[in-house]
């Protein structure tokens, strides 16, 4: 159970906090993911104190300090040093729960044992004090090095208490690339409805951490079934055939495949989680547009259209932000759509959606193709696609694609005797597609004699 050898660096301000509270005559530990990460040799983003010292004597033993107490009644006291809080957490067990996710009552204990048997799982119920080493009661360290997730106990009973474990283990599976334990991962499937049960911004904060993992892709590939009970339009995609020469995989299982396969890189943190909305969502609607040809092939005609509604609708309902749930929602709709091969169509895409959205409907494309059979066809369209970025991508550097870009503006042309109003924009417009139609230069003098036989008063 305790390992005297395991030795953990803890940062400075962390010792002192362990030390203040020992001194006062209380035990006090490191506990739960900077522990697991610590173990794993990563760096921890936050500290986790736990001590048997009550909320009170917590206050009192850092009464030097400002401290925020909006944690208190559930044993959380956070003091703040140097600016960055550090909680600190009274052993404690939790009541009964009556709604999947909140107990009716905490109770204080004074045993670190009993408080770690109440976690969610092995790999986060370790605990760790200098000179002490590493406190394990639950083969948290046997399941990191074999990388498995795994209720502490009983899995039901763990998801009975907070049904968003169940999300939580599959985010966890995603972020360490780690498999689900075989317990584990049945009663997950059991009560993935309680799902559910979880308030909107909890399940979409979850899924969303589950995206960023390095292992997205193999988590949604083994746990669909999980997810399907925080986002139930992916139950019917789970077995959805798809026609054989352009696919290898079932709708649901193209989806992991691509979602593993996006690129995000260059991408700001909002760009990213587009992206990888997006490419989630990006078929969802096709077992509501499957059709069978007479040679028994599947298709899904109008699943771009109707997965952007989709998309809008599944992140409204999670309470995404607005402009996840508008730019997943243009991007899945516009999935599938045809890339012109030419200069003109390519600016007149630049005019209407701008490079970044362009370059990210690449990414989305490229995702797409990489879960499709790998045969010629395929390859071919990858081709395409990267073909066209290159050339969007050089056009926008030094194309002209927007009015703001003409040798001309609105004042020059007034300054020829076209008044205000309306007429000026058209004009302008007009100027502009004739650019990028390659009809017109954009030279002043050019485009100043085609406004002057545009405008006929």
């Amino acid at each position: 159970m305790t390992d005297p050898a395991i030795r953990i660096a803890l940062p400075p301000t962390v010792s002192r906090l362990l030390g203040a509270l020992r001194r006062a005559g209380h035990s006090a530990y490191v506990v739960g993911g900077c522990v697991r990460d610590s173990l794993l040799g990563k760096i921890p983003d936050d500290w986790d104190i736990c001590t048997a010292a009550t909320p009170a004597q917590i206050k009192k033993i850092f009464s030097g300090y400002r401290q925020i107490l909006t944690g208190e009644k559930h044993g959380t006291v956070a003091v703040i040093v140097g600016g960055h809080p550090y909680e600190i957490t009274t052993y404690r067990l939790d009541g009964t729960y009556h709604d999947s996710r909140h107990p009716d009552a905490v109770y204080f204990v004074p045993e670190l044992s009993r408080d770690l048997a109440r976690r969610d799982f092995t790999v986060n119920a370790m605990a760790y004090a200098p000179g002490e080493g590493l406190v394990d009661a639950f083969g948290g360290r046997d399941d990191l090095r074999a990388g498995i997730i795994r209720c502490v106990g009983v899995p039901e009973e763990r998801f009975a208490e907070d049904a968003l474990r169940i999300l939580r283990a599959v985010r966890f599976a995603s972020q360490l690339n780690f498999s689900l334990d075989g317990a584990t991962a049945r009663a997950a499937v059991r009560d993935a409805e309680t799902i559910q049960n979880v308030s909107a911004e909890r399940i979409y904060t979850e899924l969303d951490k589950l995206l960023a993992g390095p292992a997205a892709g193999r988590a949604l590939s083994s746990c669909g079934s999980i997810l399907a009970g925080a986002i139930p339009e992916i139950a019917p995609c789970i077995g959805c055939t798809q026609p054989g020469r352009w696919h290898c995989y079932d709708v649901w299982q193209h989806t992991a495949v691509a979602v593993g396969a996006l690129d995000v890189s260059g991408q700001d943190e909002k760009g990213a989680r587009v992206l990888r909305w997006s490419v989630l969502l990006h078929d969802l609607a096709k077992p509501e547009c499957r059709t069978l040809g007479p040679d028994g092939a599947a298709h899904f005609p109008g699943h771009n259209q109707r997965g952007g509604r989709m998309a809008r609708t599944i992140l409204r309902r999670l309470h995404a932000p607005s402009y996840l749930i508008e730019g997943a929602g243009v991007l899945v709709a516009i999935h599938d759509s045809a890339l012109p091969d030419d200069v003109p169509g390519t600016l007149q895409m630049l005019n209407r959606y701008g490079a970044s959205f362009l370059q990210r409907l690449c990414r989305v494309k490229l995702a797409d193709l990489a879960g499709h059979a790998r045969n010629s066809a395929v390859e071919a369209r990858e081709r395409q696609v990267r073909a066209f970025e290159a050339r969007m991508l050089e056009l926008s550097a030094t194309a002209c694609y927007t009015v703001g870009q003409l040798a001309v503006n609105g004042g020059d042309l007034m300054a020829l005797g076209i008044p205000p109003g309306p007429a000026v924009g058209q004009i302008l417009n007009r100027l502009l597609q004739a650019v990028m139609e390659g009809r017109l230069p954009n030279e002043r003098m050019a485009l100043l004699r085609q406004a002057g036989k545009e405008y006929a008063p």
